[in-house]
């Protein structure tokens, strides 16, 4: 049976016709987008008629760069995101050691240091008497940094003898030099190590949760910067029946070789589940201290930062993404600071001459910091500026002190880019940053700050409006993954993924962002939320 849907506003986010009236859907596809009589026409006289009670109907929302699966698993863990002192941290890490068997890790957290009063780093010390039997190993919420126990230390080998890795910090105390627990970016991976993997079961159990996540906040899509073993699960899920959103897998890019083989293994002919390429790092994240900048930090000018593991030997990540451009590859590399973000521009544009023009749609996850002579070359050279915009509502807190007042101008620089000529793709690196896409359609329509302290924008001269910010969660969020044709606007034969809101935020503006909630989310023309229809046709 087909569906109609009338009685809202639908915005289409195709340029030749962005508002429509009624909509119909038959199978997974859209039939017709227009006025309702036209609607009503091709649908014919049985179909289903849904009342939008004056919602909002957009092109399914798209995250184009989350940790979707470890996020699932981030609810069912310990979380530590709004602890706001030294006495919370350390009170919730003991009630989990309370709950859990001698000798179980405890993970996750995604603690953030700047909520603290005094804001400092965690240390071991902090955590020791409450956990005894149990090694702790948590995250700051950029996972960039964790904070490990002793006995955690102890398990994996870290001495105050033991060097810091390539790529990497093992922070020690200035006095005694002993680890102080802090663990930076390559470093973590040595405690990582002795972790042993979650559970099918779990895994299961976390991608239901993250699911469930998703469709409350109207996404349709998601991209899941991971490696080919999560990706191998999703094929199970798939499989299984459990998929409810569309999610495209990013591998490492030391594992390219394994590319064609997880293709062979994708059953052909459905769109629930694609291998989108291959994803590097260049550097670490501001918070940590870890970006890579030219110029030394303002609150540590002692450091520039650190090159992530990937780039060393020097020239190896020219040869990785030479070898993800001879095999056809979409390549997506994370740079945070001036300098990791040049220096990738400047390995991208060796590859595309050395190789020619096609369409690579290459991406930069983060493109954080950029010096005003970069900004430019990203629509020069077709490279999408995959970013998220809520970062900038959470570092504008506090980004200016760690670089200094002339630097932040250039900082999640959204307008220039546009002007640019970029693509402008939006995510939002959950966990690192909540699942939820109003918030940052909010934060790069607002540019607002989440302590209050910017009403008026942080930068507002890199404001963008409500539409290019929705833009950046559809049409152009489709786009960087090669799905325009399927997927980010609402016109004739697209799939039939939908975002209903109870507000109409164009109407209304940005300042009711706040207030919109996800009335429901239709994916190939199945409701997934809210709960209670589920698995239905509307």
């Amino acid at each position: 049976m087909d569906t109609l849907y009338i009685n809202g506003r639908i915005w289409t986010a195709d340029p030749g016709r962005p508002w429509a009236e009624a909509l119909a859907v038959r199978g997974d596809r859209i039939l017709a987008v227009g006025g309702e009589a036209e609607a009503r026409r091709l649908a014919g006289p049985d179909a289903e008629v849904i009342d939008l009670e004056r919602g909002l109907v957009l092109p399914g929302l798209i995250d184009s760069h989350t940790h979707f699966l470890e996020g699932g698993l981030s609810l069912l863990n310990l979380n530590l995101r709004d602890a706001r002192s030294r006495e919370e941290f350390t009170a919730r890490i003991a009630a989990k050691a309370r709950s859990l068997h001698k000798g179980r890790w405890i993970v996750q957290g995604n603690w953030d240091q700047t909520l603290f009063t005094p804001a400092e780093l965690p240390r071991r010390e902090w955590i020791d008497p409450a956990t005894p039997d149990h090694p702790v190993f948590v995250d700051r919420f950029d996972l960039h940094m964790s904070l490990a126990n002793s006995m955690a230390l102890r398990l994996a080998g870290i001495t105050r003898d033991t060097p810091s890795p390539d790529g990497g910090e093992i922070v020690k105390d200035r006095r005694t030099g002993e680890p102080t627990g802090i663990l930076k970016d390559a470093a973590r991976d040595i405690v990582a190590e002795r972790i042993g993997p979650p559970s099918p079961a779990e895994k299961r159990t976390a991608l239901q949760a993250a699911l469930a996540e998703a469709a409350r906040f109207g996404l349709t899509s998601v991209t899941d910067m991971a490696d080919a073993q999560t990706y191998e699960s999703y094929l199970d899920f798939m499989r299984s029946g459990l998929l409810t959103c569309r999610v495209s897998v990013h591998i490492r890019v030391d594992e390219a070789g394994l590319f064609s083989g997880l293709r062979e293994k994708t059953p052909p002919g459905q769109n629930l589940l694609r291998l989108g390429g291959v994803k590097g790092f260049t550097d670490g994240s501001l918070g940590s201290g870890t970006a890579l900048f030219f110029e030394p930090y303002a609150d540590d000018p002692a450091t520039c930062g650190i090159p992530a593991r990937q780039m060393v030997p020097e020239g190896i990540m020219d040869r990785r993404l030479m070898e993800a451009e001879q095999a056809g590859l979409q390549a997506a590399v994370h740079a945070i600071g001036d300098k990791a973000n040049s220096l990738l521009l400047d390995m991208f544009e060796r590859v595309f001459r050395a190789s020619g023009p096609r369409d690579r749609r290459w991406r930069i996850e983060h493109a954080q910091h950029l010096r005003p002579a970069d900004i430019g070359r990203f629509g020069r050279l077709g490279i999408i500026a995959s970013v998220q915009p809520y970062h900038a509502a959470d570092d504008g807190r506090w980004a200016e002190k760690k670089i200094g007042p002339e630097r932040v101008e250039t900082t999640f620089a959204f307008r220039s880019l546009l002007d640019s000529g970029a693509v402008l793709a939006f995510g939002s690196d959950w966990t690192v940053a909540p699942l939820d896409p109003l918030t940052g359609i909010h934060a790069a329509a607002t540019r607002r700050t989440i302590d209050g302290r910017n009403p008026g924008g942080w930068n507002p001269a890199e404001r963008i409006s409500l539409e290019e910010a929705v833009l950046g969660y559809t049409r152009n969020a489709a786009y960087a993954e090669f799905s325009e044709r399927d997927k980010g606007s609402l016109e004739p034969g697209m799939l039939a993924d939908l975002t209903v809101l109870d507000k109409d935020i164009f109407r209304l503006g940005a300042d009711s962002i706040p207030e919109a909630r996800c009335r429901m989310t239709i994916v190939g023309g199945r409701v997934v939320f809210p709960p209670d229809r589920a698995g239905r046709r509307p």
